[in-house]
């Protein structure tokens, strides 16, 4: 089996789904993924809490803890590393790693504002020198905060986190293919996008990413199509067709009784 790292450097770019719950995390191991991730607005979402404010640290802890026996690598969404103190982000990574984590998404932000390149690079030195095998995806928000949305100073702070020691650099907001492939040619890591109704797999592939994150594209969508579902049946009409009862069932108690190998 590949590791996580091996992963961004295969022929087509890995296609990350980001889970927030164990029924999600196990629909998309039965759909053959390799790796998974978490994330931060689903699970937040779920306890009815924003992203961002750093209310889902126990809950995605949690989930990782629960997750650990899956036959599949996992990646942990932290936001900003849940604390502005780089030794205490050090040692939740290190907690997160005891429990099989392959991966984290950290972000330069706090609550909608980007925070000084040099606090998140402090936090991405002290995390690699307790946890070097831990993939550190370091997240450049300026684009989707619109802050210092240029081109030049993503690359700038991408630099700066590289020379820290992330594995790899997640620009979401980024859509503008010349954008992306300038991008991509003037950093050395993999680069991370967010999926985009206007780019497939293969072209952001061709454009030099090399993995891409459903984010919280699939916990927004199951939103929406609960909310079809039961307005359907309201209004008359035929409901959809989904995995029966007893299948999600038999899942979830064999994951109870026998967690996978």
């Amino acid at each position: 089996m590949a590791t996580f790292r091996e992963l961004h450097y295969a022929n087509e770019p890995l296609v990350l789904p980001n889970a927030w719950d164990a029924g999600s995390a196990l629909a998309f191991v039965r759909e053959g993924f390799a790796a998974l991730g978490t994330t931060s607005f689903g699970i937040a979402a779920a306890a009815g809490r924003p992203d961002g404010d750093r209310a889902s640290k126990n809950a995605t802890k949690a989930l990782v803890r629960q997750l650990s026996g899956l036959p599949v690598l996992l990646t942990a969404d932290l936001e900003d590393g849940y604390a502005d103190d780089a030794a205490e982000v050090e040692e939740f990574v290190a907690e997160l790693a005891q429990l099989g984590i392959s991966g984290i998404n950290m972000e330069d932000s706090r609550l909608g504002h980007l925070i000084a390149p040099e606090t998140m690079a402090a936090k991405i030195d002290s995390v690699k020198r307790l946890s070097p095998g831990v993939f550190i995806n370091a997240r450049v928000d300026n684009l989707w905060f619109s802050q210092e949305a240029t081109l030049e100073a993503v690359l700038g702070r991408a630099r700066t986190y590289a020379a820290a020691g992330a594995d790899g650099i997640f620009v979401p907001g980024i859509t503008d293919p010349g954008h992306i492939a300038r991008l991509t040619a003037g950093i050395d890591l993999p680069v991370n996008v967010l999926a985009h109704p206007t780019l497939t797999v293969p072209e952001l592939g061709r454009l030099g990413v090399r993995r891409v994150s459903s984010g919280s594209l699939p916990y927004r969508c199951s939103v929406d199509a609960a909310v079809r579902a039961v307005a359907d049946l309201r209004d008359g009409r035929t409901t959809p067709v989904a995995t029966d009862y007893w299948s999600m069932q038999s899942r979830l108690t064999e994951y109870r009784v026998k967690p996978f190998q």
